[in-house]
C-alpha cells in the first residue's frame, strides 16, 4: 500500500459475505490479513491517518473441486453427445431436455458416471438459422429450443394448445435427416406462446407462478436485459432490419436509454414471455439432471462453456464496455486448420474484466455449473491468453492478448468448490509452456483425444502413458468420428470444399492418415485387442473398411488408460460416419445440424451399446485395480 505521510500502519475492517465482520491492524506498507479468512467475496475497508478506501476482497482456494468419482485411483466413464442431434420416438425435430433426461437415466443404468452435452447457451430466438452452440447470443442463459413443449405446464390438459402444432408437421420434423431449426422454431413457438398466456391466468399464489417470480428476482437486471434484447431483436427482425443490433436505431443500441425503457414497458408481456422461456428451460434442465443422478450418474451432467459470444448478441448489447472492439477470437494455424481460424467471437477486454472484479466471468461460470457436476471449458487456454484477429485481416495476422491467469484460475477454483462442479479444460491446439502443469496443480482435468496422443515417432501413446488427471476421448465434435477418421471422410470434405491451402497439404494429410491406420492397428494389437491376422479385414489392399469391432477396440484401449474419466461419443458408439462440425466451414458443411441415425431408445436398448458399455466398464474397473497407475 502507499501510506499517507507519517503513517506506518493500516487499520482494516472486513465485511464477509455471510454478514460477519473482522477487524485488525497491519504494520508497515504490506497489508497482512489473517491466514484463515473464509473463502468467498468480501468487502475490505482500509484506513490510515484519516484516509480510507474500500475494495473487493476475493478469497479463493488453490484447487478446484474434485469429487469422489475423480479422486486418485478412480476410473469412470461417460457418454457424450450433441443434444440437438438426439432422435427419439417423441421429439419435435430436435433433441430436447426430456430426451436428455431419458439418456441420463439410461446411461446411469449402463454404468456411466456422466452424460456430456454441447453448450446450452442462448442463441437467437428471432433468427433460428443462427445455430452454432459455440457462437451464442449469451453464455448466461439457455437455448429455449431445447424446451420440451409437451412437458411445459398446461400442455397435457389443453387440447386447443396441442392442436396448434399439426401432427403431420411434427412427424416431418422428426423424420428429417438434419435439424431444420427454422421449422422446429415454427412448431414450438406458437405452442409456447399459448402456454405462456395460459400460465399468466394462474392464481397469484399458484406454486409455479411463485417459482417463476422467484426466478425473475434471482435473475435480476441480467435476466431483464436479456429478455428486452430478445424482444427488441424480434421486433427489428420483423421489420426486415439487419441481423446485428449495431444496425438498430442509435437509441436502441444499449439497455439504459429512455427509449429502451419505454419499449420494455410497452412490451412488458413479451419481455415476460422471454423470461418465462428461461425459467421453463432451467426447470426442465433441472429435471433432467435429477433423473441422471437418481439413475446412478455419479458425476451428473457434464456441461460445456463456449470461449466467447457472438458480437451481435445479447451479452455484447447489454455490456458493451466489457468487449474489446475491432477484433475477433480465433486460433493460429495448426494441424487442425492450417490457415488458422477466425471464430468471429467477441473478446473480453482484460482490463475491464479486472476493473469489474471479474464479475462477468463469475456469472458465466455459475450459470454453466448450474445443474451440472462437470464443466468443460472450451479452449481453456483463453484463461491465460486469447488469439485475437483484427477486423478485416486473415486468421494468420492475429496476436495473443494476455489475461490475468492466476486470478482467473483461482476464481474458477472458487466457483468449482462452491458449485461442487469439477473442471475439464479443453487444452487442444497451441498450448503455452507450463500451462497444463498449472491446470493440473489446480485439479483441473486435461482433455486428451486419442488421435492426438502420440509419441515422438507418431505411434499412439500406450494406455499407461495417459495422464491420470484427464478426460480421454476417441474424438470430439470438431474432429472426424472414429468411422469418419478411418475412412477419411474428413479429408474428403476438406478436398471437396477447398479448405486445404494447397494440394501439397492435402496430399500430406492423406499420406499421414494411411500411416496412422497401420499405427492404430499395431497399437490395438499390442494391447491384445485385435489379432494381427485380422488386419486385412480393416485394410483391404490398403483400402480402409470399417467395422464396429474396430471402434469397440479403440474404446476399450482408452478405457484401460490411466485417465480418470473416459468419454464415449454416442456418435462413435453407433458408428456414425460424419462429424458434427468441420472447422473452417459454415454453410458448405451441415455443421451443428446432424441428427443421430437411430432413436436413443433403440440405441440404448441395443446389444451393441450394451456390449460396449460392458467392455468399457470392465476395462475401467481393471484399470482402477492397478495400484501402480497413479
Amino acid at each position: 500500500l502507499r501510506l499517507p505521510n507519517g503513517s506506518n500502519s493500516v487499520e482494516w475492517h472486513c465485511r464477509f459475505e455471510d454478514g460477519t465482520e473482522a477487524s485488525g491492524r497491519s504494520d508497515g506498507a504490506a497489508l497482512r490479513l489473517p491466514p484463515s479468512l473464509p473463502l468467498g467475496y468480501h468487502k475490505l475497508a482500509v484506513q490510515a491517518e484519516g484516509v480510507a478506501t474500500e475494495i473487493e476482497l476475493i478469497v479463493a482456494p488453490l484447487s478446484c473441486h474434485l469429487p469422489e468419482a475423480l479422486q486418485p485411483g478412480r476410473r469412470n466413464w461417460g457418454l457424450t453427445t450433441q443434444l440437438y442431434g438426439l432422435r427419439s420416438a417423441r421429439d419435435w425435430g430436435i433433441g430436447d431436455f426430456t430426451d436428455l433426461g431419458w439418456l441420463a437415466r439410461a446411461a446411469g443404468r449402463l454404468g456411466a458416471a456422466t452424460v456430456g452435452i454441447n453448450p446450452l447457451h442462448a442463441l437467437f430466438a428471432a433468427e433460428p438459422r443462427h445455430f452454432s452452440p459455440y457462437s451464442p447470443s449469451s453464455r448466461i442463459w439457455l437455448n429455449a429450443l431445447y424446451i420440451d413443449v409437451t412437458a411445459a405446464p398446461g400442455f397435457v390438459k389443453d387440447s386447443a394448445v396441442r392442436a396448434l402444432a399439426a401432427q403431420a408437421d411434427i412427424e416431418a420434423a422428426r423424420a428429417s435427416e438434419l435439424v431444420d431449426y427454422q421449422a422446429v422454431a415454427g412448431l414450438k413457438r406458437p405452442v409456447l406462446e399459448a402456454l405462456f398466456r395460459q400460465f399468466q391466468s394462474r392464481r397469484g399464489d399458484d406454486r409455479l407462478r411463485i417459482e417463476f417470480r422467484e426466478f425473475q428476482l434471482a435473475g435480476g437486471v441480467a435476466l431483464a436485459d436479456f429478455a428486452v434484447f430478445e424482444a427488441l431483436h424480434e421486433h427489428f427482425t420483423a421489420q426486415g432490419m439487419p441481423f446485428s443490433w449495431h444496425s438498430w436505431p442509435v437509441a436502441m443500441r444499449g439497455p439504459r436509454s429512455a427509449e429502451v425503457a419505454d419499449f420494455a414497458r410497452a412490451q412488458a408481456d413479451r419481455v415476460d414471455f422471454f423470461q418465462w422461456l428461461q425459467w421453463e428451460a432451467d426447470r426442465q434442465l433441472g429435471v433432467a439432471a435429477k433423473a441422471g443422478q437418481a439413475a446412478g450418474l455419479a458425476l451428473g451432467l457434464y456441461r460445456d462453456l463456449a470461449v466467447g459470444v457472438d458480437p451481435h448478441g445479447a451479452d455484447t448489447w447489454a455490456d458493451q464496455a466489457l468487449i474489446a472492439p475491432g477484433a475477433a477470437i480465433g486460433a493460429p494455424p495448426d494441424p487442425l486448420s492450417r490457415a488458422g481460424q477466425n471464430w468471429g467471437l467477441a473478446p473480453i477486454n482484460p482490463l475491464q474484466l479486472r476493473r469489474r472484479a471479474f464479475t462477468p466471468l463469475v456469472a458465466a461460470l455459475r450459470a454453466n455449473m448450474r445443474h451440472a457436476g462437470i464443466l468443460r471449458i472450451d479452449h481453456v487456454m483463453g484463461l491465460q491468453r486469447l488469439y485475437c484477429i483484427p477486423t478485416g485481416m486473415p486468421a494468420t495476422a492475429g496476436a495473443y492478448v494476455s489475461y490475468p491467469f492466476d486470478d482467473i484460475l483461482h476464481l474458477v477454483a472458487l466457483e468449482s468448490r462452491r458449485q461442487s462442479c469439477a473442471i475439464i479444460g479443453e487444452d487442444l491446439g497451441t498450448v503455452p509452456d507450463g500451462f497444463r502443469e498449472r491446470m493440473r496443480a489446480a485439479n483441473a482435468l486435461s482433455y486428451r483425444v486419442f488421435v492426438f496422443e502420440r509419441r515422438g515417432d507418431a505411434t499412439f501413446a500406450l494406455p499407461t502413458e495417459y495422464p491420470p488427471l484427464a478426460a480421454a476421448s476417441a474424438a470430439t465434435h470438431d474432429l472426424a468420428t472414429l468411422k469418419g477418421f478411418w475412412l477419411g471422410h474428413d479429408i474428403e470434405w476438406r478436398r471437396r470444399l477447398g479448405i486445404y491451402p494447397d494440394e501439397a497439404a492435402a496430399t500430406t494429410e492423406a499420406a499421414e492418415r494411411r500411416r496412422d491406420r497401420h499405427l492404430l492397428l499395431e497399437a490395438l494389437a499390442a494391447e491384445g485387442l485385435l489379432p494381427r491376422e485380422r488386419f486385412g479385414e480393416f485394410l483391404i489392399d490398403d483400402t480402409p473398411a470399417y467395422m464396429p469391432e474396430l471402434g469397440e477396440a479403440i474404446h476399450v484401449f482408452l478405457a484401460r488408460s490411466r485417465a480418470r474419466l473416459v468419454l464415449v461419443q454416442l456418435e462413435d458408439a453407433i458408428g456414425e460416419g460424419e462429424q458434427a462440425n468441420l472447422p473452417g466451414t459454415s454453410d458448405s458443411h451441415p455443421n451443428w445440424q446432424r441428427r443421430l441415425a437411430s432413436q436413443i431408445e433403440e440405441i440404448v436398448a441395443g446389444s451393441a451399446m450394451t456390449r460396449l458399455a460392458g467392455r468399457v466398464g470392465a476395462a475401467r474397473r481393471q484399470a482402477a485395480s492397478d495400484t501402480t497407475s497413479e
